[in-house]
């Protein structure tokens, strides 16, 4: 398969807008994963809140693709697959009473990803002047900030 080699600072932000996209498909099915992992109903609850949020964070990138005038589409996402892939694999070497800590650990290492996704999205878009969609990626962000520290904060309950 011939890659398309991207020339544009346009070109490189629609790879990485399908990018993201990706990646929040990725961690839609990746905390359905990790929420049936979970043996406490505190995580279980933790992962279905954030699988809300996610939905919500796909939405404001199909509207950034929108307001971009671009298709919707995907672009390969080999972070999010391995980080999944890692949790899968520490989840089914683990003993069920870690189950919640190897979960939330993981979740909590797909969660810094996409931090460093959203804002490796929001500086171009900014540079560019693209408010409304600097708006969209900047909730997203939020979001998973917000997020990450509720899953560190939930993790140090378990470590407790």
């Amino acid at each position: 398969m011939v890659q398309q080699t991207l020339t544009t600072p346009e070109e490189l932000l629609r790879f990485q807008l399908r990018t993201a996209m990706t990646m929040e498909h990725d961690s839609l099915a990746a905390l359905g994963e990790l929420a049936k992992a979970a043996k406490s109903a505190e995580v279980k609850k933790l992962f279905r809140h954030h699988a809300s949020e996610t939905e919500e964070q796909i939405a404001n990138l199909q509207q950034a693709f929108t307001l971009l005038g671009f298709k919707e589409s995907t672009a390969p996402s080999p972070s999010t697959k391995g980080i999944s892939k890692q949790a899968a694999s520490l989840l089914e070497r683990s003993a069920p009473k870690l189950r919640d800590q190897v979960a939330v650990s993981s979740a909590l290492g797909n969660e810094h990803y996409e931090i460093s996704a959203y804002e490796g999205l929001i500086l171009p878009a900014t540079a560019h002047g693209l408010t409304d969609v600097v708006s969209l990626l900047q909730a997203n962000l939020d979001q998973e900030v917000h997020t990450s520290e509720e899953l560190r904060s939930t993790l140090e309950k378990i470590l407790a």
